[in-house]
């Protein structure tokens, strides 16, 4: 026993256990004293601590003494031992906006959104921060039109509405027409420069208003060769003249899209996006000064800058966008389309 007592690391050990349960016993008092104010501070409601789905939530677990906190306990590795340390936090209004209802930071990326069981165009609106008007003008809705439940709508980041460039339009010209500014123009479109448009562009105008007056009608629709443009692909013509001269050719997935004429690819869109309800798309501008568009791709085979000649293959049919079937959406700006009056129904076969 005496050997025992000489023995350091008797004394080490007894002084540790010591120590230990000295920390033990004082834990409960200073998470205490940490976490009662922290906590009255976060959760000013008790409305929030009996909602049981919040009391639920992954980000708020109960501390040292029984209180809820906010944040999970970091783990922290001792020498031979892993224990939670979590530090009280006092969040501000604005924190709490950030976490529990977004941040202020201004949205600038144009959003698809589906309409779901009890939507109306005031309920999306509100929900957005929009006007309703802007919903139904972006979208293309009648003051009297509803919602159906699964159809996708555009969501502009910004009261305001939408231009489709035509031949000779400029940035400056459309910020006077619509009393919008240059620089809200550039940057909610994520243009280089004022420069960086073309026809057939769908541009957002944030804040811009409809001129009292109806604007002239510049760039009139004019007939072309009727051997100019050759079929852009084969398939049935579901829909005749619609949004900005266009037709819809329906076929199966997968069906190759042509270039109806020489020229050069100004935008080639491959981003699975909505893209105002076009999807990925491709413009092409021609000799002529007529833009050729075809949108609801499924494959793009070229990019901004090639030159290609009639008949190259471009494309590959598709449904992306606001597509309720397997099409191309197939558009002539500068000229009449070719298929203008041609009867629903038609089939329409490629000749190279």
């Amino acid at each position: 026993m005496k050997e025992f007592h000489q023995n350091p690391f008797f004394y080490f050990g007894l002084t540790s256990v010591v120590l230990l349960g000295l920390l033990f016993v004082s834990s409960d008092s200073l998470a205490e004293d940490s976490y009662s104010k922290a906590v009255n501070v976060i959760f000013s409601s008790r409305a929030f601590l009996n909602d049981t789905n919040n009391i639920a939530s992954d980000g708020l677990f109960f501390s040292q003494n029984k209180e809820l906190a906010l944040e999970t306990p970091d783990l922290k590795i001792g020498d031979n031992s892993l224990h939670a340390v979590s530090t009280p936090s006092v969040l501000t209004a604005q924190t709490l906006g950030d976490i529990f209802g977004g941040s202020d930071e201004m949205r600038k990326e144009v959003v698809d959104y589906t309409i779901q069981i009890g939507d109306t165009v005031d309920s999306v609106a509100k929900m957005y921060g929009l006007l309703p008007k802007t919903i139904r003008s972006v979208n293309d809705l009648s003051s009297t039109g509803t919602l159906k439940v699964g159809q996708t709508i555009t969501i502009l980041p910004v009261d305001g509405l939408v231009h489709v460039v035509k031949n000779g339009d400029t940035i400056s010209q459309i910020s006077k027409i619509y009393k919008s500014k240059i620089e809200d123009i550039v940057a909610y479109n994520n243009l280089i420069n004022e420069s960086d448009i073309f026809i057939g562009d769908i541009l957002i105008v944030p804040n811009g208003v409809l001129p009292s007056k109806a604007l002239p009608q510049i760039n009139i629709q004019v007939p072309v060769a009727g051997n100019y443009y050759i079929h852009p692909t084969e398939g049935v013509i579901t829909q005749g003249l619609h949004f900005e001269n266009g037709v819809d050719i329906a076929n199966k997935a997968g069906t190759s899209i042509y270039a109806a004429a020489s020229g050069a690819v100004q935008r080639a869109v491959f981003n699975g996006k909505y893209n105002f309800g076009m999807g990925n798309y491709i413009t092409i501008l021609h000799s002529n000064g007529t833009v050729t568009y075809y949108g609801h791709l499924e494959t793009v085979f070229v990019k901004s800058g090639d030159r290609v000649n009639t008949g190259d293959r471009i494309a590959l049919m598709g449904q992306t966008g606001k597509a309720t079937g397997r099409h191309l959406h197939f558009q002539v700006l500068g000229a009449r389309n070719p298929y203008e009056g041609v009867p629903v129904g038609t089939y329409i076969k490629y000749k190279p």
